[in-house]
């Protein structure tokens, strides 16, 4: 499995963010503008949770494994795969959402007197900080299920002194 790097993420949010910027800016010119749902940091800071709860919970339980402890209960190598994909895909649809909500936020700060626009402007700011929250847990869940690398570049190991 590959790791997520952050130059596609920022790469996405920043396409996500420009053409839901351009988009807003049509969209407006031609009627209304659709709305930020007040859910949406609430979704997102919720899956960040979700993702942050499930990081924590395998380090420490592979931390007792490798420390040995009496009563350790081990990883499921499938499970802690099926949370690595969980949190990639996460990852990748919260830097496409933070990017729609950052572009239409930024579209919406030039209207910040007229009071329907601010409040859709502080949940398009919301989404955003919780898009990235998101992003911010699956990076950490990545790296505690990251396996250590091997010390040869063919799969084996260096032979011990």
């Amino acid at each position: 499995m590959k790791q997520l790097r952050i130059r596609t993420l920022a790469g996405l949010f920043v396409v996500a963010g420009v053409l839901s910027w351009s988009g807003a800016r049509l969209w407006d010119s031609v009627g209304t503008l659709p709305r930020v749902p007040l859910a949406a940091p609430i979704v997102l800071a919720v899956i960040a949770v979700v993702l942050l709860s499930t990081a924590l919970s395998l380090r420490s339980r592979l931390r007792a494994q490798r420390e040995r402890r009496p009563g350790a209960k081990g990883v499921d190598p499938m499970m802690a795969a099926r949370a690595v994909v969980f949190g990639q895909s996460s990852a990748l649809v919260a830097a496409l959402v933070a990017g729609m909500y950052g572009g239409a936020g930024a579209f919406l700060l030039e209207f910040l007197d007229i009071p329907g626009r601010r409040d859709q402007a502080i949940y398009a700011g919301l989404s955003v900080l919780t898009g990235i929250a998101v992003v911010a847990a699956a990076l950490f869940l990545e790296r505690v299920c990251k396996l250590p690398e091997d010390d040869d570049e063919d799969g084996q190991a260096a032979p011990a002194a």
